[in-house]
């Protein structure tokens, strides 16, 4: 492995970063203003979701809904005609509430799927108090093969409207060996009042 040097001794005169540094491109960001759906669909948009990048991530950063509501994850193969790629996931959660009265750890029934067309990937349902929201980084591998399913995996951290904080672990594959060429995040419920979906790209080191 090589040691990653800079050209400067002092971070803050840094004029140049190593290419492994700037292996995230970023490629799409979405902005919610009342919206139940964001789609990233390949062609669309300046949305690049083939085989330019072997892996590619998506932040989604204070989601902050119209009503209590979680954020499903959904996959197309028909370029966003229809989000109905199937899933086969698993998840587990810590939580505890804001009283200090109530922990736990364990495996999460609501965020896994066996041959379901979604899956949860923000589970708390997150509250529309003006301090609540929810943030999940998930990263979808090689979303362009045709021999292989397509994996994926994320964590989210959610502020649950019963006062809750929720922290989740979890992954799965959209078991079709067909491209999956868009991603769509969905409010359970309502809408997102406001918050940023982001994509990025990931390059081979």
């Amino acid at each position: 492995m090589s040691i990653v040097t800079y050209n400067n001794r002092s971070i803050r005169n840094i004029s140049a970063i190593p290419g492994a540094a700037k292996a995230l491109t970023h490629i799409k960001t979405l902005t919610a203003s009342g919206e139940s759906t964001f789609n990233f669909v390949n062609g669309s948009s300046d949305v690049v979701l083939d085989s330019t990048y072997p892996i590619y991530v998506f932040k989604l950063i204070n989601i902050h809904p119209s009503a209590n509501s979680r954020i499903e994850l959904r996959g197309s193969t028909d370029t966003g005609s229809n989000y109905t790629a199937t899933i086969t996931s698993t998840c587990f959660r810590a939580y505890r509430d804001e009283a200090d009265s109530d922990t736990s750890l364990g495996y999460d029934t609501g965020s896994d799927a066996q041959q379901a067309n979604f899956v949860d990937l923000i589970n708390a349902s997150t509250g529309t108090d003006n301090d609540q929201s929810g943030v999940a980084t998930m990263y979808l591998f090689n979303p362009s093969s045709t021999t292989f399913v397509k994996h994926f995996m994320f964590e989210t951290q959610g502020y649950a409207a019963n006062d809750y904080t929720i922290n989740s672990y979890g992954g799965g594959y959209f078991n079709t060996t067909s491209a999956i060429d868009a991603i769509q995040f969905k409010s359970e419920n309502g809408n997102s009042d406001s918050g940023t979906f982001k994509m990025y790209g990931l390059k081979d080191s």
